[in-house]
This record gives C-alpha cells, structure tokens and sequence, in this order.
C-alpha cells in the first residue's frame, strides 16, 4: 500500500504499530506520549535544525514519539497526527492542561502582578496547568492575566473572530501562532478554538472540511475557500481574511483581488468552497 507520509508515521526502518496489520516493516514501535513544554517549536521534515519546518507544536500539545534519541524525537502531532521531526529538549512527560491561551500573545509574569518582570510571551493556543489567583493563572513557569486565557474545556463559536486575533502576524511557512501562522495552519487553529479538529495541510482540508458550497450560492461568513496550495476564510461575502506569502501577513483583502492575482497562472483560480453547517 502507499502511505501518505504526512499522516501515517512509516520510515524506512520504523513504522508506528498501528499500521502491522496494513504495512510491513522491519521493525515497529509503540507511541510514547510526550507534551511539548517550550512556548512553540517547530516540527521538522528531518533531523535537522536547517530542515523544513513542516508544522509547529505549541505547548501543551501532545506529540506521540515512536524513535528517541539524545537531541530528536520521531513520531506525530497528537491533534492532527501530522509527522515529523521534534528537538527533545521541547518535550516533556504530559501534565493536564487547565487553561488556554487566548490572546494572540500572552505575556507571562514572573509574579501575579501586571507590573512584575515578564518572562516571556506564549502563543494563542498555548495550553498550561495553573491555577487561578488574583486574576491570574498562576504556573510553574509564570503567570498569565486572566483575560488572557479561557479554561481549557471553554470553545468559541466564531472561528472568522478568532482568526482575526491573527491579523498582522507574520506569514510563516509551516506556522501555527509561534512567531507567525500560514494559510492552513490559521485555518487549524481558529476551528480547534471551536472544537473542530481538522487536518494540517490545505488539499487535506479541502476534503476534511464542511461540505461544498455550490458555486451559484452566495458565500458567507465563516466560509472556506481553496486555491491551488491556498485556504483563506470569509469574513463576509465578499472579503477574505487569510495568511499568505504575497503580503507575508495575516490580512483581510477583497477575494475579487485574490482571484485577480491568481487568474495569470491558474485556469482555476478557486478550486473549491466549503461551508460547515
């Protein structure tokens, strides 16, 4: 059989276990799960620092690791499955999440005091285990205002509201929120806000998410639209808010100039529409 390598955790020595009964190999292995504990790290296409970052891990997210070594771990993303790539010292054994990052970029205090020293600044995403204390989720790490987080178990409904916490943030390939997002990954994060998990990548999305919207219905609101190696979501019938490499930025623009943009090299410059009803 042929595997998507993306999703399906297959090397040429090692397979993940759950794949025995449909795939041969010399030698398998069963997931051990791990947490990433830095704010964002990159999950790489191989072991490399210099390889391409195919997604990232935020913390508090899980990673499913089937090969351990002294400076990388092997396996998948545990929200998407998605493989690759992960530098040991940004996993650590799992803790139960209690809170969520919200804001676009928290700032964590070293005290529970807006004017004590900031630590460093998490992505939206983030997850943490804390407790509250005046006005703060106050961890092990630091302590983040309470306005800037929401319980782990608490979803949103508008997913076009929580992408737009992304407007301006620099577009950056394979990005999830940890210094920058691109086009799929803001599409992922914004519905996993909603508690919609989807897939990582845009032509797995465009099969994964919602159902097609006919092209001779208007489109709306929360509406996603695929281009060739583009996703982008409307904010209205007419506006499209997305990461893309043309302005290397989170923007709203008007899909009317997206599509002019694409019209010279692409016969087809939508590819498809989908709507999650």
């Amino acid at each position: 059989m042929s595997f998507d390598r993306r999703i399906h955790a297959v090397r040429a020595d090692l397979a993940d276990i759950s794949l025995a009964e449909i795939h041969f190999s010399a030698h398998y292995a069963r997931a051990v799960r791990l947490t990433c504990i830095a704010p964002g790290t990159p999950v790489r296409a191989t072991s490399s620092i210099s390889a391409e970052t195919v997604t990232q891990l935020l913390r508090g997210e899980d990673f499913h690791a089937l090969d351990i070594t002294t400076e990388w771990a092997w396996g998948f993303c545990g929200h998407d499955g998605y493989v690759g790539y992960v530098r040991r010292e940004a996993l650590d054994t799992p803790e139960a999440a209690t809170h969520r990052v919200t804001a676009a970029s928290a700032p964590v205090f070293a005290e529970p005091d807006i004017k004590a020293r900031i630590v460093e600044f998490w992505p939206a995403g983030a997850q943490i285990t804390a407790r509250e204390e005046g006005g703060f989720a106050v961890s092990a790490e630091g302590c983040i205002h309470l306005r800037h987080v929401a319980p782990v178990d608490a979803f949103e409904t508008d997913w076009v509201a929580v992408a737009e916490r992304y407007l301006g943030q620099p577009y950056v390939w394979g990005g999830r929120g940890y210094g920058g997002v691109d086009c799929s990954g803001l599409v992922q994060v914004a519905l996993a806000r909603c508690g919609i998990a989807v897939p990582r990548d845009t032509d797995l999305q465009r099969e994964g998410i919602g159902a097609p919207v006919a092209d001779n219905m208007p489109l709306q609101r929360g509406d996603f639209l695929f281009f060739p190696g583009h996703v982008g979501i409307m904010t209205d019938e007419s506006n499209l808010l997305h990461a893309n490499a043309f302005w290397m930025a989170t923007v709203i623009e008007p899909l009317a100039d997206v599509i002019a943009r694409l019209a010279p090299s692409h016969a087809q410059p939508v590819l498809a529409r989908r709507r999650i009803g």
